[in-house]
């Protein structure tokens, strides 16, 4: 480790030991179950979301100390210590032929092998599609394509979904491409272009895809929300569903994948726009004539004790309850972030904020990815930033 690097850690933690003598303790909703640089081949900054797997969390950090990246596991019965599933390119980070820096969450599949992608890395260092199979007590890991020709999109971000013949999907953030299928052969993988669409940001954060039960994707572009639709020829049709516009009305640029209720109504946030132009959670509500976007929530910023600039999607709990993070704002920072809930209001049709904890750096800082939701209501996710050991990241579990 460089010698500026040790003196930034030293700082860190200096700093965040005198916020935590500084500032009265809250109440305590928030736990960090883990902070990352407890071990020689941890990683460091998540970008993305967990995973919710056999009682355990599983996750992957952008970057490592053993390499560009980790794929990492929590299990409660061990207290919340880590372990590494895997590290990319322990080989030197000149050639990363098994992928680099990792931003999305990850997926399994009925036989407990899992599935990801790296933003870089691969055959052409533009990024692969993963797959860690357990054998044993170890994973091996597997790359089941990488990403090589412009035109057909570059650098995958965020997560795959996978449909019930085994094929997955995912989003390129540079190139011509946009939405991928991925899908298995006797021969191998093969991958096609199902939707060329512009995600590239250069503010950040990243594109989604989900799936319905009918098998319809939809997604996020830098612009729009879209669906795409098989069609009888054994294509994708696709649908703008909604174009942001920005401004005090609406949002702009779009984070994460949508997420469905039960009428098939979409909710997401947006980066930007609303009234405050930090940015909106908004629905998407089909009709007869076409969809409608209603925007839920404009988020206030620091000034205001609010979240600023959501990074990612959100959740939906059985009530209807919407829950995600904000990777600026709050109460003690400007650049803390927050988890935020808003509360459904049956009698208005309309919703309530409630800031449901405000990062303080101590206990983590800038949440990247959404929360996940498990059956008791606990809220887990992760911060790129902060830390009890400096400016590494942890996982957290908030208890509304």
């Amino acid at each position: 480790m460089h010698s500026s690097t040790r003196h930034a850690l030293t700082f860190a933690v200096l700093s965040a030991l005198l916020l935590i003598a500084a500032r009265p303790a809250p109440a305590q909703i928030e736990k960090v179950l883990y902070s990352f640089g407890a071990q020689a081949t941890d990683g460091f900054s998540p970008e993305s979301s967990l995973t919710s797997h056999d009682g355990g969390l599983y996750g992957t950090t952008y970057e490592g100390f053993a390499g560009p990246g980790i794929v990492f596991e929590l299990m409660p019965k061990d207290g919340w210590n880590e372990t590494v599933l895997y590290s990319f390119c322990t080989t030197g980070r000149e050639c990363c032929p098994d992928g680099a820096n990792p931003t999305g969450f990850v997926i399994f599949d009925r036989a407990g092998n899992l599935y990801g992608t790296t933003y870089g890395g691969g055959a052409f260092g533009r990024g692969v599609v993963f797959e860690l199979s357990p054998v044993g007590t170890n994973w091996v890991e597997k790359v089941l394509y990488s990403f090589g020709v412009w035109a057909e999109g570059v650098n995958p971000v965020g997560g795959l979904i996978m449909d019930r013949a085994g094929n997955l999907y995912g989003a390129t953030f540079r190139g011509g491409g946009g939405v991928f299928e991925l899908s298995p052969s006797a021969g191998g993988w093969t991958e096609q272009v199902i939707y060329a669409v512009h995600n590239y940001d250069p503010d950040g954060g990243y594109p989604g895809l989900s799936m319905a039960a009918a098998g319809n994707i939809f997604g996020t572009s830098r612009r729009t929300v879209f669906e795409l639709s098989p069609n009888s020829s054994g294509g994708w049709t696709p649908t703008v569903i909604h174009k942001f516009i920005g401004g005090a009305t609406d949002g702009t640029a779009p984070r994460g994948a949508p997420v469905l209720d039960a009428s098939g109504n979409l909710y997401g946030t947006t980066r930007q726009g609303g009234a405050m132009n930090y940015g909106t959670v908004y629905e998407v509500s089909p009709s007869q004539s076409g969809w409608t976007e209603t925007i839920l929530y404009s988020f206030e910023g620091h000034e205001e004790d609010d979240g600023a600039y959501p990074y990612d999607g959100v959740v939906l709990d059985a009530s209807g309850n919407i829950y995600g993070t904000t990777y600026a704002g709050g109460e003690y920072s400007n650049e803390g972030g927050v988890v935020f809930e808003l509360v459904a209001q049956a009698a208005e049709g309309n919703y309530q904020e409630k800031v449901l904890w405000s990062f303080n750096e101590a206990d983590g800082l800038a949440p990247y990815g959404k929360v996940i939701l498990n059956k008791a209501g606990h809220l887990y996710g992760t911060t790129y930033s902060g830390g009890i050991l400096g400016f590494l990241g942890v996982v957290f579990e908030v208890t509304p």
